[in-house]
């Protein structure tokens, strides 16, 4: 079984696109989201719709997902997160507003190697982004491999013989990881419409649970009518910056 694994897409359809005809190419059987399919991005019914029409095998909410349906409030977003959710909020189609309303809340178990979440496994809305982090989410993962979004950075966290290490993040476009018996993994594939690592191209992860590694990619996309997009939806133009810059 391969699992394409998508992450904060944040309603960007041109990288999302971009990811999927890419990851075709290299075939895939289910997917899986972890969340933060909208917020930021000037398309969020047609990328709500993309994701829809993936039926993925499983898929769990994010922050964006949950401020722009209108679930929750935008406490601790700072301004500009907070003015792309009520521009979200008030663009989406009620239909598409339920959907995102119902999305779960992680995490999720899938099968015996994998986990999802959009934050961590012990809060949907915590980030991980130190080791002191990781060893956290560590005691509260079921799986050996926990996929997870939520920061933008791509970044893999290993637990062996109860040693923590950080891997270092490839800047390949293509880069592999094996999943080593006995080990346990915390990996963050990066986003897909929305990278912050300084590395503007979209990012996402196919877990290969018969050979058992997981294959990361990042790659080109229209940058341009994306950002343009966003001007012309009226949106923060920092948003559109931000895209040119990956951060």
């Amino acid at each position: 079984m391969r699992y394409l694994v998508l992450t904060d897409i944040h309603a960007n359809l041109e990288a999302l696109d971009a990811c999927l005809a890419d990851a075709s190419a290299r075939a895939f059987d289910r997917v899986l989201v972890l969340g933060d399919i909208v917020g930021y991005g000037a398309d969020p019914d047609a990328v709500i719709d993309r994701v829809r029409a993936l039926k993925p095998a499983a898929i769990v909410r994010g922050n964006h997902d949950k401020v722009a349906s209108g679930l929750e409030w935008a406490e601790g977003f700072n301004s500009v997160a907070r003015s792309a959710a009520h521009w979200t909020l008030d663009t989406v189609t009620p239909a598409h507003r339920a959907w995102l309303v119902a999305l779960p809340e992680g995490p999720a178990v899938v099968g015996d190697l994998i986990e999802i979440c959009h934050g961590s496994p012990f809060d949907e809305d915590a980030y991980i982004f130190s080791e002191p982090d990781a060893a956290r989410a560590f005691e509260c993962s079921r799986r050996p491999l926990c996929l997870f979004g939520h920061t933008h950075h791509p970044m893999t966290f290993v637990l062996s013989d109860n040693v923590l290490d950080r891997l270092e993040r490839s800047t390949d476009s293509e880069s592999q990881i094996p999943i080593e018996p006995g080990a346990k993994y915390l990996l963050n594939p990066g986003s897909v419409g929305q990278p912050r690592d300084g590395d503007p191209r979209a990012a996402y992860a196919i877990v290969d649970e018969d050979r058992r590694r997981v294959e990361l990619y990042r790659l080109p996309y229209a940058v341009d009518v994306a950002q343009a997009k966003i001007i012309q939806a009226g949106l923060p133009e920092v948003l559109a910056q931000r895209l040119g810059l990956g951060r």
